[in-house]
């Protein structure tokens, strides 16, 4: 039962992480509090007489300000700049009539987050993002509901995500969404956008009073036909939901990603008499990056109650914005903008009534006065009318930044109990590797008697739970029963483990402290070393191959002297290497260059690696094999797995990119589209078909084993040899890993290709390098003669395959930022967007390296380990209990990285920086531990298992033919 046993071990420690990861989120990501009212006016004292009858909105996908603005960067660029001529030609000619503002994004900057904002002038929080894929429709108000609350008739063409918040908001018969999550055909969708929206405008009875046409690409939207379309009736509003940063990518809060267009026209009624007149202190201006000159400043949830009010509609009860005071302009004593900014305050002073007589009103508590002082000013007649148009926007937006530093409030209690769950865990984690390590070949009773004091642990801890939360649960607001279990049962079990395992503490343990994993952990706590941190990884890698470096120098003999140095050596350049592979997040401008792709605003591969990518595939089974007969481990399996399923799924991962390529960069002709996308699709289906039969193969015959039983003469004893016999676990280990390698070697782009292919080198030669070790240690042969255990593993042998790891995710093209997820991923499997499939492609993209890494890591225990059978022992014994040690060091390391970003998050939540570097760093960190945690569990509980029981088959046969 030592298979159980440790898998029980492990699952325990991957719930312990669980359990931390819900507490500490449930304080950290909070999402503001969504009110039910709605604005409702008998009376028409929150409405204004309407400009126009009808609007026609049309939001362009990522169109971002220095699209459109009369005076963008310098030098501009042809690809992006002086296209998109129309709104700056009209402004100029009418500015009257056309008003062209840059308009600030809240982040995140994704497509449902920025229509949620855009409609009900809210703002979104940092978890919100996570609901990009599947939002949920809008309960709160919003100018949807105002319009249907009016009887008006809206209509709707574009991003179909429009439809899954507003189902009921459209007119059937002039509804028309379109499938937008293939971001790989923007033109399905804006060709539909025209094929309904012109139809529509040139209607002589104008079916409808308001229109949104959401386009994905700016070619297609035909802004002059448009324009002459329109009667004097219809406002027309033209703008980008969010903008996009250098290489298009968009999510986070970059000033590019967060920098969109607002275009506002009217081709009827002047909106404004002479907006130079506007007062100075009610206009903002900001300078784009690059821009020679400022621009007209506002932020984007302006929009929702200038278009309210325009239309004659009330202001949405949970709005934060403020009216855009050009639009109101028409008189010289700013009659009209004092009445719309009267309705504007009260309507806030409204919703931050409720908001604080609701059960989050606690937010308000710090901003509470001020708040009064400005609304108690706003409503003071002043001597000058410009004075009091200056208090009623100083009072909105002093309630939207009140707001967007509350919905940043944090739940200190529940965070404090989830770090002090993730760090007793990661001691517990510590004790029982300790613990293992010291019992050697005992382990499994060991870990028998351990298990039963774990459990008798968390019985009492969940038992404490419910007693806490029955006499304390009053003074615990936010926390239930099963909050109190979640944390106190793991607890318990933990405090056991470590008053049970953890060896006696002296002053020569600190000679062992590892110093890369304490120096990685502790980095979070600085802004610069965690944006940096894909210049840090290396470092540390490089850096903990030192003492074996050191080591190799003293080995006993040239040969193991220069084996040791020359794995390590080649283990150095493949990590130099692979840091040549970069892409870059915006703090690091203007010192990190892209190589990743072939520039920062071309998503392809760099030349050379078109031209590597192919051989690369060829030649990486040929080293595995190669690798393999060093050992004498090539055959049985071996023989067929490399050539016939390894090889192909690389080599089809790598056509389907290149097909890709060649797609997107129009090298084959749009008319072959269709059939190279077919072609693509169909390629990874036969390979996942082919991994999956390859998978079934190993399942059934994982040995790379070679059984020859040589003639005998009669009274002769019977030899039987096994080739493969010394590497029977490792050689067979290492094509279980090879799958899962095929995995996300498929779904990584050509140039992470190259560096999983170095990865793999890496860590092959960091294997041998520890074997190579483990030879030269001056016990090792008496150690072997006397069937003891080879030298133990170590953290230290841990550590580089820990941050090997870490090393390929950020070689691979990722950082810990929303912007850097390859979305092209998604589509492998299918041609337009599926939510199982894509969702498991891009975790595999993004996340495979951390994967690999915690697959791999029982390698350490197998490689070269001759089965040892004797008495009752199995020949499997020793080396799952190494397995497991081995899998709690690398979960270590990485519970340890999560702990280091959850204390930063945690200190640092006021910090600048926190949802821009802290918070995202923290979530990967999250996501790290848990697939890392996973791939321990999958590489201990499918890969050692099987093996270790396939090997001890093979003994106890070669035995019973010795007794024959």
């Amino acid at each position: 039962m030592a298979f159980s046993k440790g898998l029980a071990l492990l699952s325990f420690l991957f719930i312990v992480h669980l359990a931390g990861i819900y507490l500490f989120t449930s304080g950290f990501l909070l999402t503001r509090l969504s009110l039910p009212d709605f604005t409702q006016c008998q009376d028409k004292t929150c409405v204004l007489p309407p400009t126009h009858k009808r609007a026609v909105l049309l939001i362009i996908d990522a169109l971002r300000f220095d699209f459109v603005s009369p005076d963008p960067p310098i030098p501009p660029s042809p690809f992006h700049h002086d296209i998109l001529t129309l709104p700056r030609e009209l402004t100029a000619a009418n500015p009257r009539n056309s008003f062209l503002f840059n308009a600030y994004s809240d982040p995140p900057t994704a497509t449902l987050q920025r229509i949620k904002a855009l409609t009900t002038g809210s703002l979104p929080t940092f978890v919100d993002i996570g609901n990009n894929f599947g939002g949920s429709s809008i309960a709160e108000d919003s100018i949807m509901k105002q319009l249907k609350l009016a009887g008006k008739r809206a209509a709707f063409m574009g991003d179909d995500t429009w439809m899954s918040v507003f189902p009921d908001s459209f007119q059937p018969n002039m509804s028309f969404p379109y499938d937008s999550f293939n971001v790989e055909d923007l033109h399905t969708v804006d060709e539909g956008v025209i094929k309904h929206l012109f139809p529509l405008l040139e209607d002589a009875s104008k079916p409808f009073d308001f229109l949104v046409g959401h386009f994905l690409g700016v070619d297609h939207v035909g802004h002059r036909d448009v324009v002459e379309l329109l009667d004097d009736e219809t406002l027309l509003v033209v703008l980008g939901d969010h903008g996009m940063d250098r290489s298009g990518d968009h999510g986070g809060d970059g000033i590019f990603e967060t920098s969109s267009a607002m275009w506002i026209y009217s081709k009827g009624p002047e909106l404004s008499i002479d907006a130079s007149n506007v007062p100075s202190g009610l206009l903002q201006y900001t300078t784009f990056p690059g821009a020679p000159t400022s621009h007209r400043y506002i932020q984007q949830i302006d929009i929702v109650p200038t278009l309210s009010l325009l239309l004659g509609l009330p202001i949405p009860f949970n709005n934060l914005g403020t009216i855009i005071p050009e639009l109101f302009w028409r008189d010289q004593m700013g009659t009209g903008l004092s009445e719309a900014l009267a309705i504007n305050v009260a309507q806030i002073k409204s919703y931050l009534d409720a908001y604080r007589s609701s059960s989050s009103g606690g937010e308000l508590n710090e901003a509470w006065q001020s708040l009064i002082a400005a609304w108690t000013t706003s409503q003071t007649v002043s001597s000058t009318a410009e004075q009091t148009l200056t208090s009623m926007t100083n009072y909105t937006r002093l309630a939207l930044t009140a707001c967007r530093s509350i919905w940043a409030q944090f739940n200190a209690f529940f965070m404090g109990l989830g770090l002090a769950l993730l760090a007793i865990g990661s001691i517990a984690t510590w004790a029982t590797y300790s613990g293992l390590l010291a019992v050697g070949d005992d382990w499994e009773s060991w870990l028998g008697d351990q298990l039963l004091r774990y459990m008798r642990g968390a019985a009492v801890g969940s038992v404490l739970g419910i007693l806490v939360y029955l006499v304390l649960g009053a003074y615990l607001p936010g926390m239930d029963a099963m909050d109190c279990i979640l944390f106190l049962a793991p607890f318990a079990s933990c405090v056991t483990m470590i008053a049970t395992s953890a060896p006696r503490l002296s002053f020569s343990m600190l000679k062992s402290v590892p110093l890369p994993l304490v120096l990685h952990t502790a980095a979070f706590l600085s802004n610069s070393f965690t944006f940096w941190e894909d210049h840090l990884v290396p470092f540390l890698l490089i850096s903990s191959m030192a003492p074996f470096v050191l080591q190799g120098v003293a080995a006993s003999s040239p040969r193991l002297r220069w084996r040791i140095l020359g794995f390590s050596g080649l283990f150095a350049l493949c990590v130099r290497a692979i840091s040549m592979s970069t892409v870059c997040r915006e703090e690091q401008q203007p010192y990190c260059h892209v190589t990743y792709y072939a520039s920062l605003s071309l998503p392809s591969p760099p030349l050379p690696v078109l031209y590597l990518a192919l051989p690369t595939a060829i030649a990486l089974p040929w080293a595995v094999r190669r690798f393999l007969r060093i050992s004498r481990s090539h055959l049985g399996l071996a023989e067929v797995f490399i050539p016939w399923i390894l090889m192909p799924t690389l080599i089809v991962g790598t056509l389907h990119w290149l097909l890709e390529w060649a797609d997107s960069a129009g090298v084959s002709g749009s008319e072959w589209t269709p059939v190279v996308r077919l072609t693509r699709t169909w390629l990874v289906r036969s390979s996942l078909l082919l991994l999956v039969g390859g998978g079934s193969l190993w399942w059934a015959i994982p040995l790379c084993l070679d059984v020859e039983s040589p003639s005998t003469k009669p009274g002769e004893k019977r030899q039987v040899n096994i080739v493969g016999y010394a590497n029977a676990f490792g050689s067979s280990y290492l094509l279980f890993w090879t799958i899962f390698l095929s995995l996300v070697y498929t779904t990584t782009q050509l140039t992470g290709q190259l560096v999983l292919a170095l990865t793999t080198i890496a860590f092959v030669r960091d294997v041998r390098r520890m074997e190579a070790l483990a030879a030269s240690k001056p016990s090792a042969l008496l150690k072997a003669l006397a069937h003891a255990p080879l030298v133990p593993i170590r953290f230290s042998d841990i550590m580089p395959v820990a941050l090997l790891g870490l090393h390929a995710f950020y070689g691979t093209g990722h950082q810990s930022t929303i912007s850097s997820i390859q979305w092209k991923s998604a589509f492998l499997l299918t041609p337009t967007m599926n939510f199982g499939l894509s969702a498991a492609t891009v975790t595999l993209n993004s996340f495979g390296p951390l994967f690999l890494a915690g697959v791999g890591v029982p390698l350490l225990a197998l490689w070269n380990r001759a089965p040892k059978a004797g008495g009752k022992t199995r020949a499997d014994t020793q080396v799952q209990g190494e397995s497991i040690v081995a899998g709690l060091g690398v979960m270590m390391y990485y519970g340890s990285l999560l702990l280091g970003t959850a204390v930063s998050a945690a200190i640092l939540r006021r910090h600048l920086m926190v949802w821009k570097v802290f918070a995202p760093r923290f979530m990967a960190a999250v996501v790290g531990l848990v697939v890392v945690d996973v791939g321990v569990l999958v590489g201990f509980g499918a890969g050692v298992q099987r093996v270790g029981g396939r090997v001890a088959h093979v003994c106890r046969g070669v035995a019973a033919q010795f007794v024959a």
